[in-house]
């Protein structure tokens, strides 16, 4: 089977955030069971050419903490013009037969794995081109709406919920049109309306890197790290350094990893913010103790998995746990901040002691690719035997708020 891997960026050897890890495990897992795979996407400027077995679509800046205020502005003119969603809006420009040629450059197809929204909310008729795969990594529109309600100027909160009406329509459309749904978390499916929907899956997801022997080095009692850039995370971040941060004793030292869109939040003197490290796993494994802080969102956190297959001993809300079935014993869970914060004070002061807090993180890692790998083989059965047979499984709400997009946003 040879199916097209159509997302918004091509993979690279140093992912930059967890949306692209999450790439690279889904890949490498189809290529696993023994599937042809034909990567698809843009490329940020000034990355490595596409390589061999790839299409590249050309260069592209589409993350918010990279661009100017004018190029924000431009996108939001761009996606009021179009009908588009704002993250669609970025995407656009190619026309459909210049698209199609590049696709059709990988040679026959079996089908396409639409990753996320972005690609088929830009050109949507890539819905129904070919028979299709959608992975889900997030309820976007949801997300939107969380924005939205969150938001303090008018606004950003107009367009956060313009966002979210217009995601939750191309979520319909997508979900409809394709053969099989992937999730990234069970909460997820219920969030897509596809609840009961036999061909929605979800996947458990692994970082596949193997865990580094401890070398001792300790450069802060607590990490956390993410793309901050993306708003569910900063409001996660936001919480624990206005909340959780304060409680904490002066002498216990944190260190936050990851771009932002804008200033970081001010912060506690014993808070320092390093910005985008080279070697994420490096930083997680030399924190004695990683703050999971996740406040919202949908989809699978990736930072948790990380921490994780990395045996690292962790506070977290139990909304950084979704996609996750075995909690290591090594983790604590915490939603209020008073008890979030006791709960790192008890951490970092048994691991300060000696105590020995981390765990052997492999096993972790093994379930989460067997599982990934069972879903995707689950997935490729429906896909190649269910065919269009599994419509009738789709729930009414999914069809009946998938409005025509292609007669309301021109491809250009």
């Amino acid at each position: 089977m040879h199916l097209l891997f159509l997302s918004s960026l091509l993979p690279q050897d140093n992912p930059a955030s967890g949306f692209e890890i999450a790439n690279a495990a889904i890949v490498a897992a189809y290529r696993r069971l023994g599937v042809a795979v034909t990567p698809a996407g843009f490329r940020r400027p000034g990355a490595p050419p596409a390589r061999e077995g790839e299409i590249d679509l050309g260069s592209l800046d589409i993350e918010n903490a990279r661009v100017s205020k004018a190029r924000k502005a431009l996108w939001v003119a761009k996606a009021l013009a179009s009908g588009l969603p704002v993250s669609a809006a970025k995407l656009t420009g190619l026309g459909r037969a210049d698209l199609v040629a590049r696709l059709e450059s990988a040679g026959p197809l079996d089908g396409l794995v639409l990753n996320a929204v972005q690609m088929p909310a830009a050109y949507p008729f890539l819905a129904t081109w070919k028979p299709s795969i959608f992975v889900a990594h997030n309820v976007e529109h949801r997300s939107a709406r969380e924005n939205a309600a969150a938001a303090t100027g008018r606004v950003t909160r107009v367009l956060y919920a313009r966002e979210a009406r217009l995601l939750e329509a191309v979520e319909a459309r997508l979900c409809a049109a394709a053969r099989v749904v992937h999730t990234l978390s069970r909460e997820d499916k219920a969030g897509l309306g596809l609840g009961a929907a036999p061909h929605c899956l979800p996947l458990a997801l692994t970082i596949g890197r193997p865990q580094r022997p401890d070398d001792g080095v300790r450069e802060r009692d607590i990490g956390l790290i993410g793309t901050w850039s993306w708003a569910p995370n900063r409001h996660g971040l936001d919480w624990f350094v206005a909340h959780v941060a304060p409680r904490l004793p002066a002498d216990m030292t944190v260190s936050i990893a990851g771009r932002f869109d804008g200033p970081p939040p001010a912060a506690p003197a014993n808070v320092r913010f390093v910005g985008r490290v080279e070697d994420a796993q490096d930083f997680v494994r030399r924190s004695r103790v990683i703050a999971l802080a996740t406040r919202g969102g949908t989809g699978i956190q990736l930072k948790t998995i990380e921490t994780f297959e990395e045996g690292m001993p962790a506070v977290a809300t139990p909304q950084a746990l979704r996609g996750v079935d075995a909690l290591p014993s090594n983790v604590r869970v915490a939603e209020a901040p008073a008890d979030f914060a006791a709960a790192l004070v008890a951490l970092v002061e048994a691991e300060r002691r000696g105590e020995t807090i981390r765990g052997e993180g492999g096993a972790f890692a093994r379930a989460q690719g067997q599982a990934l790998d069972r879903a995707l083989a689950a997935g490729l059965e429906s896909f190649g035997g269910a065919g269009r047979s599994r419509r009738a499984a789709v729930p009414a709400r999914a069809c009946a708020e998938s409005p025509p997009l292609a007669a309301r946003a021109s491809l250009r």
